[in-house]
């Protein structure tokens, strides 16, 4: 099927003709996938993903990419296309499209879950949509775009192949060679094939198994991890946790739980939802006499249920985290009770997952993560099957995508092994610009603004913010307040305040307040007699309550004075502490 999509867009006829790849997200990392394409005033754009923090990030929800580029050049973009429905590519929409204000395009599945999703986040902004399928070619703007099928661990995946003025470019998306996917819907060979035989000129792709050698297991084995761990746990109440758009997992558990006459209950908003969604768009059979409400499994005996969760990783408020930590209303675990993890561990999670599974333990039951068994398949194509793919489009030039700088490294090799030369291959990172020009060789031109942003709930920020340090500061080594008003002269009008949280006090915490308090009154007393300085006054307190904290307590507590400046004819000393400090 062919379409256009287009609207017209300025043309600077100044401008020499050069095409440019652009990654703003996606290279030297695991998510935050988004890759621009700009051709002359126009710009297409590719992905828009988020990762998850680690811990030096507390209390950070996300991690999207640094949009300031596409801001500065709001008027060139003609259209965000999104590969599948991942969270690492479609996470960053909710902070982008009101920035963008852009068409969107994407598969039916991939639209759908974006859609649940804004309803969350942004529950009043519609955003402009066009569906598309396998096979598709639309036209938008200077650029044809064809949506080539791919197995991945998410059905409804596509590969783009994009036909621009200057050559053609193949972006893999998310792919593996699966030969007996769950859906029966494998990656297109012939379609790459096509693309191959009239000329490949780029080729991106997917690095994240560049260091896995051979191929990567089907989707398919895990029907057969669960029919053991069902036979095994027959008398037990299972529960499984996997991620809510995983609807492959969810079909092989929905087809076991068939077999083994036991009935379905899902648990957390992202599941039920997602579920309602595949299965009202058929890409997940499930007969709904299987189904039972959450509400309701009280009426059924322990080998009678699976319940299905989101908390694979951990996240504070899902469902498999609040039956860990014993505060969830619809479920109580037990020693009758098998959680199974059906997830891998994303970079980063490692404690979560890990702090998850010791209370799970703790509350009696039994768990099954990937270390025990073969309970999650990579989505991700591995050595051979980056090798066949390049053999298969034979691009002129290679750059490696999604993935850490070591996956890219990797993945280069790779393309060097299959005959591609060195010289044609691009290492590149985040914001590093790649331009094509008409009769000459690629080379690497410049750079843009790129990294990321922080999103902690409704608020966005640099990663470099003040706040995270002090973020940081704080969870280790605690804080100590100190509190003191003085007069216009610096004269002290009542005894010090002090006040800590999370701060190591020794034995001798008598001694060691009563230093921290002359101290203190010592630092007001030095300055006192001349027209009061605020931040002077600051800075002392800070500098003598850190060396007595240092002397007694090897403390490297952070140290906040809060000085206030009083009037001394209208000082009420019944008052002032209340007002100002409490």
């Amino acid at each position: 099927m062919s379409q256009k999509h287009s609207r017209p867009r300025p043309k600077n006829s100044n401008a020499s003709e050069r095409l440019s790849f652009i990654p703003l997200g996606g290279l030297g990392e695991i998510g935050k996938n988004m890759y621009v394409l700009e051709y002359e005033d126009e710009i297409l754009v590719i992905d828009s993903g988020l990762k998850f923090p680690d811990s030096e990030l507390p209390g950070i929800d996300y991690i999207v990419p640094d949009v300031s580029y596409l801001e500065a050049n709001k008027e060139k973009i003609l259209a965000i296309i999104i590969t599948h429905g991942h969270e690492d590519h479609t996470g960053a929409l909710p902070y982008v499209l009101p920035r963008l204000d852009v068409p969107l395009y994407g598969t039916q599945l991939t639209l759908g879950l974006i859609k649940n999703k804004l309803q969350d986040d942004l529950p009043g902004y519609r955003p402009t949509t066009f569906e598309v399928k396998e096979g598709d070619v639309i036209k938008i703007g200077s650029f044809t775009v064809r949506f080539i099928a791919v197995a991945h661990s998410i059905p409804d995946g596509v590969a783009l192949s994009i036909d621009t003025p200057l050559g053609r470019i193949v972006h893999t998306g998310d792919f593996k060679l699966d030969s007996t996917p769950v859906d029966g819907r494998v990656t297109d060979y012939g379609a790459f094939a096509e693309e191959g035989d009239k000329g490949v000129m780029l080729l991106c792709s997917d690095s994240t198994n560049a260091e896995r050698k051979g191929f990567t297991p089907s989707e398919k084995i895990i029907a057969g991890t669960l029919d053991q761990l069902f036979r095994t746990y027959k008398s037990k109440r299972i529960i499984i946790s996997s991620f809510a758009s995983n609807v492959h997992r969810i079909q092989q558990v929905a087809d076991v739980a068939t077999r083994f006459n036991r009935k379905m209950a899902f648990l957390g908003r992202s599941m039920i939802r997602n579920v309602d969604l595949a299965r009202d768009t058929g890409y997940l059979k499930i007969d709904s006499k299987a189904i039972i409400s959450i509400d309701d499994i009280w009426k059924y005996s322990d080998n009678q249920l699976v319940v299905i969760t989101t908390g694979s990783q951990g996240e504070p408020f899902s469902g498999l985290v609040t039956m860990s930590r014993g505060e969830n209303k619809a479920i109580t675990l037990g020693d009758h009770d098998v959680v199974i993890l059906l997830a891998s561990v994303i970079p980063g999670n490692e404690k979560l997952i890990n702090n998850t599974i010791n209370r799970l333990f703790a509350q009696g039951c039994e768990v099954v993560y990937e270390k025990d068994k073969q309970t999650h398949v990579s989505g991700h194509a591995s050595a051979e099957e980056l090798k066949i793919i390049m053999n298969i489009v034979r691009p002129q030039y290679f750059v490696p995508i999604h993935g850490e700088y070591k996956h890219l490294v990797r993945h280069s090799q790779l393309a060097q092994e299959v005959g591609i030369s060195q010289r044609n291959i691009f290492l590149m990172v985040n914001g590093d610009v790649l331009t094509f020009t008409k009769n000459q060789p690629p080379k690497k031109h410049g750079h843009v603004q790129s990294g990321a942003v922080i999103v902690d709930g409704n608020a966005a920020g640099s990663i470099k913010s003040e706040v995270l340090k002090e973020r940081r500061e704080i969870a280790e080594d605690g804080v100590l307040i100190v509190a003191a008003a003085i007069d216009d002269h610096g004269n002290l009008l009542a005894p010090v305040a002090i006040e800590t949280q999370g701060v190591f006090i020794s034995d001798d915490s008598k001694g060691v307040f009563n230093e921290l308090y002359a101290a203190s009154e010592r630092a007001i007393q030095e300055l006192a007699g001349k027209r009061a300085n605020v931040e002077a006054v600051k800075k002392a307190v800070k500098t003598r309550v850190r060396d007595v904290l240092r002397k007694r307590n090897s403390s490297f507590a952070v140290v906040l004075p809060v000085i206030s400046m009083k009037n001394s004819a209208y000082y009420d000393e019944n008052n002032i502490f209340e007002k100002d400090f409490f």
